[in-house]
């Protein structure tokens, strides 16, 4: 008995002392139909999901322990998420059922439901994740909802219209869009500044950045961010956006609370052959994120099959990585 005590005691230090999981990047490659899981401490590729065609947005739950992916399409419109249990590697398929290409994707507080912006039938959906029903089905009008923001409480959601130049306002205690405005041509990235109520649009085709009163959606500020700004991100304090610029091959840096720019990083390599992209033979940076942890942003290459690490303290390039096939979105896993 006494030998049993001693082994249960031991298994049981060994489990409180043994380190937790390491920080993970999550890249989902568009044309290789998967996502990766790649180590924050040296890109070294950890494992890999296989998701729906074509996954365009990743997004990892609060606790850290999934993740959901939306499957975009080709040809032929997607109209499933893919949901990620980042614990046990495992993943099943949520379906939205006649809600084709879900795009932009957020987690509302808690984690229990998510909402998704579904571009062929012009909604914006809220499901709960466990279930895979369908809550609310909230009809965005004219023009095909692309990205989503939600703010803090989980009360509002945004989203951008590339097609329409807009910015709308929803309701989601309501279940209704309350406001759409004119952001700016091509609008299309879209977030909420932490610990404010600013919501900022990139507007792809005007070279512009605007800045929203998070409940009228009047336009603050308009910066200038030149080469298709395509995606708008901030670090976990909201001291800066971060911006790329796809036909520019950059990543704008913004002072969030200044509205203005610190730095302009140069993304696309000397000497390096990038394939056909939407823009041409590109480097064709998209996707973005922040680490909240170590001063450092990475951002996806899509015409490059490659993730560029930034010092974000001197705003250099320091690292590529390798990724799959065309990648785009990018998320953390704690």
């Amino acid at each position: 008995m006494m030998r049993l005590r001693t082994l249960a005691l031991s298994l049981s230090l060994i489990a409180a002392t043994a380190p937790a999981a390491a920080a993970e990047l999550l890249v989902g490659n568009k044309s290789a139909d998967t996502v990766w899981r790649l180590s924050l401490d040296d890109g070294r590729k950890l494992g890999e999901f296989a998701s729906g065609q074509a996954p365009h947005e990743i997004v990892v739950a609060p606790d850290g322990a999934g993740a959901l992916v939306a499957n975009y399409g080709g040809p032929q419109p997607g109209n499933s998420l893919s949901v990620l249990d980042l614990g046990t590697g495992t993943a099943r398929t949520l379906d939205l059922g006649r809600h084709g290409r879900p795009h932009g994707l957020r987690y509302l507080p808690g984690g229990r439901e998510a909402v998704v912006t579904t571009e062929e039938s012009g909604h914006l959906l809220r499901v709960d994740v466990a279930s895979g029903k369908t809550l609310a089905e909230i009809p965005m009008g004219e023009g095909r909802g692309h990205m989503v923001a939600v703010s803090a409480d989980g009360r509002s959601a945004y989203v951008t219209k590339i097609d329409r130049g807009t910015v709308s306002r929803v309701d989601l205690v309501a279940g209704a869009k309350t406001a759409e405005v004119a952001a700016g041509d091509g609008a299309e990235g879209v977030a909420v500044r932490p610990g404010s109520n600013e919501v900022w649009v990139s507007n792809r085709a005007a070279d512009t950045v605007t800045v929203h009163d998070g409940d009228s959606l009047k336009v603050q500020a308009t910066l200038s961010s030149p080469g298709f700004p395509i995606r708008v991100v901030f670090d976990a304090d909201g001291r800066h956006a971060l911006v790329s610029n796809a036909r520019a091959g950059t990543l704008s840096v913004f002072d969030a609370r200044k509205r203005k720019p610190v730095a302009t990083v140069a993304l696309a390599r000397e000497g390096v052959e990038y394939r056909d992209t939407l823009l041409g033979r590109a480097a064709l940076p998209i996707g973005v994120i922040a680490d909240p942890k170590r001063a450092r942003v990475y951002v996806a290459i899509s015409g490059g099959d490659e993730i560029v690490v930034i010092d974000s303290k001197r705003w250099k390039p320091i690292a590529q990585w390798r990724t799959g096939r065309e990648p785009d979105a990018l998320a953390i896993a704690p």
